[in-house]
């Protein structure tokens, strides 16, 4: 692989500023050197804490418009890219597309949040600077250009991964963790949260379907990840929105989101 000799530039630069406060943008400015990128948002994922934004960068004012007052103060725990962390997924380069659930376009995360940053395409590298800490340098194409990352830019993209999680490695690696993540201790944040606030006593299966809906899994999908049957989960469902009172995923939504806030605060 052949960089132009300002991407080599900048890739000296970026690596001679790692433990600076310049590290972030010199990075950014690198990666847009050897392809086009919208906008960044890196963010510091942790076990028992909100998300950290460590920065964030774009043209178009909606990307970033609710990441600090809908993003991390909960929304995050819906996100893809937040699963990955949970997941401890390996090192490397990853495409919303690839990793989102099979009706993530049709669920009210997408509708309510996701949709209106005018995001049409998002990659991150993620990366691990220390126990319980992963970093994802995430880059998008919003309403600014348009476009779609091209299949080239994909390829430079992922040849590029070893170094720039190497990069993020080294430059973070003062970030603490601590904890352990538990999506039972999600669940029991629900139930109680949605007790004391809506009046509503959910069972644990009940609150880890809403969890799956609200992530944008179809009722197959819930199914597969929690090991029981297709009509099970719809009768589940059914009792889920009796309970809550209400007849569709926007509600459930609406109900939901201010409890999510309540975990990790």
């Amino acid at each position: 692989m052949h960089l132009p000799n300002s991407a080599e530039k900048l890739l000296g630069e970026a690596i001679a500023s790692i433990g600076r406060n310049t590290f972030e943008n010199t990075l950014f400015q690198w990666l847009s050197r050897c392809f086009q990128i919208d906008n960044t948002t890196m963010l510091a994922y942790f076990q028992d804490r909100q998300p950290d934004v460590l920065f964030a960068q774009s043209v178009e004012k909606r990307v970033h418009e609710k990441l600090d007052t809908d993003y991390v103060s909960g929304i995050y725990l819906l996100d893809p890219f937040h699963a990955l962390h949970v997941e401890k997924a390996p090192r490397g380069l990853y495409r919303l597309k690839d990793i989102a659930p099979d009706q993530f376009h049709r669920n009210e995360y997408f509708a309510a949040y996701y949709q209106r940053t005018t995001l049409i395409d998002e990659i991150a590298y993620v990366a691990y600077p220390s126990d319980g800490v992963s970093v994802h340098v995430c880059l998008g194409r919003d309403a600014s250009s348009a476009r779609k990352y091209s299949s080239r830019d994909l390829v430079l993209a992922a040849d590029l991964a070893p170094i720039v999680c190497s990069l993020i490695e080294q430059h973070w690696s003062d970030l603490e963790g601590g904890g352990e993540y538990s999506e039972a201790d999600l669940t029991s944040t629900l139930i109680t949260a949605g007790e004391q606030e809506l009046d509503v006593k959910l069972s644990p299966r009940q609150a880890q379907v809403a969890l799956l809906i609200l992530r944008g899994h179809s009722s197959v999908s819930i199914g597969l990840r929690l090991g029981i049957s297709f009509q099970t989960v719809k009768v589940i469902r059914k009792q889920l929105y009796r309970k809550c009172n209400i007849s569709s995923q926007a509600e459930l939504f609406s109900c939901f989101m201010p409890l999510l806030s309540k975990h990790g605060s």
